[in-house]
C-alpha cells in the first residue's frame, strides 16, 4: 500500500539570524525566525512523513512550546518523525520538495542538503529531490520577509 503526504511551512527572516536549510548553513545576511533552528525544509518534509503515516503534524510531536525543541537541529527533528513512519510499518518511497526564496541562490547547496537528508534518513541519495524557486519579487519571498517550502512524500508499506 503507498501513501502520500504533504508539507508546507514558512518562516520569517530577519537579519542576523542563521539560514539553516536541509541540514545546511547558509551563508546570508538573513535567516529564519523560529523556536527551532528554522529550518523550513525539514519542517515540510516532516510535516510530509506525519501526514503520509496518518501521524498527526510537527507541532503535535515537538510542540514549540517545549524548551527541549529550542534551536533544536532539525536534522534530529527529521530523523524522530521518520522513526515514528517507521514504527508504523512504512518505508520512504520518495521525497519532492520545493523551497521558495528570493535570495539567496540556493542551487549550489541543493546537493548537500539531498545528502544530509538521505543519510539522516538512511535511504538512497536518489530517493531525495529538492528545487528552489524565486516568486519573482511578489508576496513576502518576494521582498525578502520570508521563506516557504513545500514538500510531498511517497512511503510505502514495508
Amino acid at each position: 500500500m503507498f501513501r502520500v503526504g504533504i508539507g508546507y511551512d514558512v518562516h520569517a527572516l530577519k537579519e542576523g539570524e542563521s539560514l539553516i536549510l536541509g541540514g545546511v548553513n547558509i551563508e546570508h545576511y538573513k535567516g529564519t525566525v523560529a523556536h527551532s533552528d528554522g529550518d523550513v525544509l525539514l519542517h515540510a518534509i516532516c510535516d510530509a512523513l506525519l501526514g503520509a503515516a496518518n501521524l498527526k503534524d510537527i507541532g503535535y510531536h515537538f510542540p514549540d512550546n517545549d524548551p527541549t525543541n529550542k534551536n533544536i537541529d532539525s536534522l534530529i527533528l527529521l530523523k524522530k518523525t521518520y522513526q515514528l513512519v517507521i514504527n508504523k510499518g512504512y518505508k520512504l518511497g520518495n521525497i519532492d520538495a520545493t523551497i521558495a526564496m528570493q535570495t539567496p541562490k540556493l542551487k549550489p547547496f541543493i546537493d548537500e542538503m539531498c545528502n544530509k537528508i538521505a543519510l539522516t534518513l538512511g535511504v538512497e541519495l536518489d530517493l531525495i529531490s529538492i528545487k528552489a524557486t524565486t516568486t519573482e519579487k511578489l508576496g513576502f519571498e518576494g521582498r525578502e520577509e520570508g521563506v516557504s517550502t513545500q514538500a510531498v512524500v511517497l512511503i510505502e508499506k514495508q
